[in-house]
């Protein structure tokens, strides 16, 4: 189920500080999604430069999670950047893939409730109190008070976990949840440490607390104005695992919906076709023009985790145009 079977994959930490990249200081961090995205276009610049074929070649940036700002941001960046630059010198972008993202927390914030309730997770009475707390969340936002309405969203998802007894937000069938410290564990093998060429005293971190704590205040701002600009520009893939219950179907689709986009009718009143794989069913794609939305069956957070085979299939047919993602 790799993604690079036929593309040549490379993986950034991002943003500094994370994985095996180093901040010089905490201030080196980036704060907020202009300075990573900047920090990306840098990394993606320099690595074009590695070789002359790189600059011919189509450029997809794809993520997952936060990655739903991360990836609009660079998008954005690249795309602002391109019209300044001599054709020779651009970045080559062809489209953006994100999954399971948060790009729009505060709308995504307001589907919670609804989608626990109509799944069958919670009560009546369970979901007007996750709405009060969601609405509270919304009005910090709405007055810039970022810290508390990430903190107040943090009460929504936890209220949600005690309620429901998920032993996963991110998943609603787990019994124990993802085990990414194995991807942890095995880099920092000392031996995978040298191929890769990561410093030996480095220690890999699944997620970053001080790179959390710097962006803080970046969490509920939207990134959705981007989105708005990539989809009129180039090719734009959104995913969701079925199951996922933190950055659900039911959010995104929230937000979709919200896109300021002359073709934003026409996408809504597109078919959700049932999509396959080898002859079995893997979920839905909704398409029109550059926007495909998947529905990815039987996957939580981590779709290529998940439903690795499906996620590959999905992911080379978006770039080459097959199948469902055909023009």
């Amino acid at each position: 189920g790799a993604w690079n079977r036929i593309f040549g994959l490379l993986f950034i930490d991002n943003p500094i500080g994370t994985g095996f990249s180093i901040a010089a200081s905490p201030q080196e961090i980036p704060r907020n999604q202009h300075d990573v995205a900047k920090h990306l276009f840098i990394a993606i610049k320099k690595f074009i430069k590695l070789d002359d074929l790189f600059k011919t070649r189509p450029i997809y940036v794809a993520g997952e999670s936060y990655a739903g700002k991360y990836v609009p941001a660079l998008g954005h960046y690249i795309l602002t950047k391109n019209a300044m630059l001599p054709v020779s010198n651009r970045v080559n972008l062809a489209g953006v893939a994100i999954g399971n993202g948060i790009t729009d927390p505060a709308t995504q914030t307001t589907t919670h409730a609804l989608n626990a309730y109509y799944s069958g997770f919670i009560n009546d009475k369970q979901k007007e109190v996750l709405e009060n707390l969601q609405k509270k969340a919304v009005e910090l936002t709405q007055i810039g008070n970022w810290t508390q309405a990430s903190n107040a969203r943090d009460t929504v998802v936890q209220t949600l976990l005690d309620m429901t007894g998920f032993v996963s937000v991110y998943d609603f069938r787990r019994l124990v949840p993802y085990q990414d410290y194995l991807v942890a564990e095995f880099l920092t093998n000392m031996e995978v440490k040298k191929a890769l060429g990561a410093k030996e005293n480095i220690v890999f971190e699944a997620c970053s607390d001080v790179v959390e704590d710097a962006l803080t205040e970046d969490i509920m701002k939207s990134v959705r104005y981007m989105v708005d600009y990539l989809v009129r520009e180039t090719k734009v893939l959104l995913y969701q695992g079925q199951c996922d219950m933190l950055l659900n179907v039911v959010s995104n689709e929230a937000w979709i919906k919200k896109l300021k986009w002359a073709r934003q009718r026409e996408f809504m009143e597109a078919d959700r076709k049932v999509w396959r794989v080898n002859e079995t069913s893997a979920g839905s794609v909704q398409k029109f023009e550059k926007l495909s939305h998947v529905v990815v069956l039987n996957a939580g957070h981590l779709v290529p985790a998940d439903q690795p085979l499906n996620s590959q299939a999905m992911i080379e047919d978006w770039v080459l145009d097959r199948g469902l993602f055909a023009d």
